[in-house]
């Protein structure tokens, strides 16, 4: 038996000999003493319960976000180079066409620069960059 459960059982003994002491008229008040008393325990473990169950999900989120490629599979990132080289066809046009050489080169920029956007979104460590080690904390 759980230290919980003598806990309750006591407080239930304890409202069974105050109602044979006090009498029927004083059997409401009671009867509903004592289930505020188990609403307030079932209330903690169903508290509890909650609060452990979001800490172990925030854990696993932060173990998935770490590992590299979490959100994207392959066929994310060759989807987006498809669309990518897809769509720079009729930008090239129109930027050629409108601007002449500099109007391609402003196309050809954005889709470079949104393709490498991409690229060090999924893979953080493409440019050699590491995570700094000053973190302001001592060691």
């Amino acid at each position: 038996m759980d230290a919980r459960d003598t806990d309750l059982k006591r407080e239930l003994d304890a409202t069974l000999h105050a109602r044979r002491d006090l009498g029927e008229e004083y059997e409401s008040a009671l009867v509903d003493s004592f289930l505020e008393k188990v609403d307030q325990r079932i209330d903690g473990a169903v508290e509890r319960r909650v609060r452990r169950q979001f800490a172990e999900q925030q854990m696993q989120t932060a173990r998935d976000s770490r590992s590299p490629g979490a959100t994207d599979s392959w066929g994310e990132r060759f989807g987006f180079g498809i669309v990518s080289l897809v769509l720079a066809v009729p930008l090239s046009a129109i930027g050629g066409g409108v601007a002449q050489l500099p109007g391609l080169l402003a196309a050809w920029a954005g889709i470079v620069g949104v393709n490498v956007v991409q690229a060090v979104r999924t893979n953080p460590n493409l440019f050699g960059r590491r995570p700094s080690r000053d973190s302001g904390w001592e060691d």
